[in-house]
């Protein structure tokens, strides 16, 4: 079975947003007030060597949310992607401070002891309930994986900046980028 990463060519991305605005169309269900699985970081903004990145859950190997979370509600799935099951999150907010990337996020309403279930990417697949379920649309979102697409901030990045897919073929995707731009022009020097 494939892997599937998410990789964000930052030569390419022009911080148009348009992965954020699919990401939060395709999921508006399951999202409460604040959530926003996706977003695009700009480094060095107005200066030379600018470059917009786009971030989400990176679906990590060795994701450092699953090794810390004491109720054991992440999990992967055959394709390398890490799900949440919000069923078992307590809201204790440990994955939040052990991600690197802040893919889980807390919603931005109530007072902060009441925070509620954490929230991150899926990866466009769903979650632990059946398939195109409507309880599964409602808590997790699209399942854009088992209808064979690819997650939808990938599917409409007009420059193809954001690539989602198999790892394997994400990254012979990326290094035939940097090979045609020349080694001294690649986004990771």
């Amino acid at each position: 079975m494939a892997t599937m990463k998410f990789l964000c060519d930052t030569k390419r991305c022009i911080e148009c947003n348009g992965c954020v605005t699919a990401c939060k169309n395709e999921n508006d269900s399951a999202l409460e007030w604040g959530i926003q699985r996706r977003r695009v970081v700009t480094l060095h903004d107005g200066q030379p060597g600018e470059a917009s990145i786009s971030v989400a859950c990176m679906h990590c190997s060795d994701a450092p949310c699953m090794a810390v979370c004491p109720a054991d509600c992440f999990y992967r799935t055959e394709d390398g992607v890490v799900l949440h099951n919000k069923d078992k999150c307590i809201g204790c907010g440990y994955c939040l401070y052990a991600c690197p990337f802040g893919a889980p996020q807390f919603p931005k309403k109530g007072a902060f002891a009441a925070r509620g279930k954490m929230d991150k990417c899926t990866f466009c697949s769903g979650g632990p309930e059946e398939n195109f379920s409507e309880a599964e649309r409602q808590k997790y979102g699209s399942n854009r994986i088992a209808e064979g697409k690819l997650p939808m901030c990938a599917e409409l990045c007009a420059t193809k900046a954001l690539l989602a897919g198999d790892a394997e073929v994400v990254s012979g995707i990326y290094r035939e980028r940097v090979a045609y731009r020349g080694a001294d022009n690649s986004a990771w020097k």
